[in-house]
């Protein structure tokens, strides 16, 4: 069984090739590194060596410094230089786009380029083109004569390199061949990694990033196995989602992408693209990579419970989403959106007024309740019955004990402990919850025979978890096994988080949540999610690098907001508007994160349209191929809006494009007045 990863059950890092940049050596083993890009004017030297130092001391390893002309390119030796007087030793890395000549300028000044392989030398023109055998081979020739001078020079002055494939550059040659597909991203690097190999070059750094974690992921899995199978080896990889955005979903989306490859050991570097200063990326970094900061020989050599894949393979394919199918009990599982569970077991005495938190808004004057698009379907309150009645749509989930105190029992579920479900005396006719500890370390690997008891049972649903340090693959090999014994029960994925740590943030538990819930979402194993802690989180007024975000004044709102927005950038389950924006560079033509929040207050009740808010047109139509709508900076206080890849409206003045991209969604309906 040819995988993507050293191993599926326990964290084992995968083996790469060792790089060095400037001091730094990468990949083989070495510490995850974590490093950001400046956003200020290449041509603004101090400017740009201060914000450089202000990451160096947040801890980026690694420094990227937009050089898209000969210009900025030649500045980058001033830039240097400076922080060398200061004595900031942290590597450079030019990151370049559609311009050679600048790239080679770069390569002879500072320790690593970035290019892409999309429009290096291509040119995106959004053509569907017809390719003959002959004439792509032509255009490959064209390819190894453009990119073999930068790689004569970065061997000849030792400069590293990463080969940064994006899902919206590809070119219209690998389009019209591959689609828009992560094997198209894998095929567009793979072509520039053999001319580099065909140069004896391999100081190489890959990636393949994308907006939308799903393809991200599949794209890098196959980059893996593909070079496995064709050269026997793997290069060091690159982590990162393009435009997460902002805030909660920045962070989110950011760590299912690059959480879901990090556990199974894929990963070398990693960047958190967030619409914020750069150095607030690099905390967020930091939590990422801190969860796999054991020695290598202690990583590698983790005593695992969970039990092999059989060496016939795996039940699904880990390079395209497939949702598990599985029978529908009541409104879970089947062909219905995952459901959320919102797990009020820690809060005394419930009252109306706790549910706002969780969607439900309650009119005392009316007797009514007012019901959100982020509303959680069920409420877990452990022993604790309530005393008012609950809008139609909400359940409550309780322990049998307390169910079989209520006066009326149809407003209650039972949830059950592994096997006691099936000696239970009472049980819902309608709807049973059955709660699973996956392979932990006192269950015998064999000790899950009463699952084939609940395999016919169309009222049960299983909540799986694991007390096992490989929580993510102990829950994943569970559903794995569930595939290969036809048992289609339906599946809540129920992941709580450590609170033990005083100081921890409100960014450790949404990557906790994002990293282990998302992981298991983007393998289409899943049918609702509940999130909870282990303790009671304190999480007011937390600061990270000296300054105050996502604070936390209600637990139930955040864990709620934090499920449905994991849904979300996972595409199972759409509740709001998508932003997709960039983390903003020195190409960036306008503020993007006072646009960003200007464009958010008007848009965020247009549940399910995809917005794009790019500062240039590097990151214009291509970066954004995901979106409905775009809002692209084309020049010094214009604005280009798009409509998909089409421009609708070219060259707006700033000071009216936020009311011209209202007028843009009205016009194709999909505008609602609130």
């Amino acid at each position: 069984m040819q995988l993507y990863c050293e191993s599926l059950t326990g964290y084992h890092r995968l083996q790469t090739k060792e790089v060095k940049i400037g001091d730094l050596l990468l990949g083989n083993h070495h510490p995850i590194r974590v490093q950001t890009m400046t956003t200020t004017d290449t041509m603004d030297t101090l400017a740009t060596v201060e914000q450089s130092i202000r990451c160096i001391e947040a801890g980026s390893e690694l420094i990227r410094i937009t050089a898209p002309s000969k210009k900025e390119a030649e500045n980058l030796l001033l830039i240097k230089n400076e922080l060398r007087k200061r004595g900031y030793t942290t590597p450079i890395i030019a990151d370049i786009h559609f311009t050679p000549n600048a790239a080679e300028i770069a390569a002879r000044i500072i320790e690593k380029v970035r290019v892409n392989p999309g429009n290096y030398v291509d040119k995106k023109k959004f053509e569907q083109i017809e390719y003959s055998d002959a004439e792509y081979a032509e255009e490959i020739d064209r390819i190894r004569e453009r990119f073999t001078p930068l790689v004569k020079i970065c061997r000849e002055y030792g400069t590293a390199m990463r080969i940064g494939t994006n899902h919206g550059s590809l070119s219209d040659r690998i389009m019209s061949r591959y689609g828009d597909t992560p094997m198209g991203m894998v095929e567009s690097a793979m072509e520039f990694l053999r001319i580099a190999r065909d140069e004896a070059y391999h100081n190489i750094i890959l990636s393949m990033k994308s907006s939308n974690p799903q393809v991200m992921v599949q794209a890098y899995r196959m980059l893996v196995q593909t070079m496995q199978l064709e050269f026997g080896e793997c290069y060091p990889l690159h982590l990162g989602v393009t435009e997460a955005g902002d805030g909660e979903d920045g962070r989110i989306k950011s760590a299912i992408g690059i959480g879901t490859l990090l556990e199974d050991g894929i990963g070398d570097t990693i960047r958190v693209s967030l619409t914020e200063d750069p150095e607030f990326e690099i905390p967020v970094c930091k939590d990422l990579v801190k969860r796999y900061a054991l020695p290598a020989t202690e990583n590698n050599t983790a005593k695992s419970f969970v039990p092999a894949y059989p060496s016939t393979g795996l039940p699904y394919s880990p390079f395209e989403y497939k949702r598990r199918e599985t029978f529908a009990v009541d409104n879970i599982g089947g062909k219905q959106v995952p459901v959320v569970i919102a797990d009020m077991s820690k809060t005394e005495k419930i009252t109306p007024a706790h549910l706002q938190s969780i969607g439900y808004t309650y009119d005392a004057a009316t007797d009514k309740w007012t019901i959100g698009d982020a509303a959680a379907d069920y409420i877990f309150t452990g022993n604790q019955l309530l005393d008012f009645a609950l809008p139609g749509t909400l359940k409550v989930i309780v322990f049998p004990a307390a169910r079989a105190l209520a006066e009326d029992q149809t407003k209650y579920l039972p949830i059950f402990s592994n096997s006691a479900y099936a000696s239970a005396e009472q049980k819902s006719d309608r709807l049973n919850f059955v709660m699973v500890d996956c392979y932990n370390d006192d269950t015998p690997i064999n000790d899950y025979t009463f699952l084939e008891d609940l395999a016919g049972d169309p009222t049960a649903v299983l909540c799986l978890s694991s007390t096992n340090r490989n929580a993510m693959q102990s829950v994943r090999r569970m559903i794995a096994e569930l595939m290969m014994r036809k048992i289609n029960n339906p599946v809540i994925l129920i992941t709580d988080s450590p609170t033990g740590n005083a100081d921890q943030t409100p960014d450790e538990h949404l990557i906790h949540f994002a990293t282990e819930t998302g992981a298991l979402l983007l393998e289409g194993m899943g049918d609702g999610i509940c999130l909870g802690y282990t303790g009671t989180p304190q999480m007011e007024n937390k600061k990270v690098s000296g300054r105050t975000y996502l604070e936390v004044k209600d637990i139930n709102q955040f864990t709620n907001n934090t499920a449905f927005s994991i849904l979300q950038a996972t595409r199972t389950r759409i509740s709001k508007t998508e932003y997709i924006s960039c983390p903003s560079c020195g190409r960036t033509l306008f503020d993007l994160q006072e646009t960003t929040a200007k464009i958010r207050a008007v848009t965020n009740h247009l549940k399910g349209v995809k917005i794009a808010i790019m500062g240039c047109i590097v990151n214009g139509p291509g970066e954004m191929a995901d979106a409905d709508f775009g809002y692209v900076g084309s020049g010094p206080g214009k604005i280009t809006l798009y409509k998909g890849k089409e421009v609708m409206k070219r060259n707006v003045q700033s000071e009216v494009a936020v009311e011209e991209l209202i007028n843009l969604l009205k016009e194709n309906g999909a505008w609602i007045e609130v």
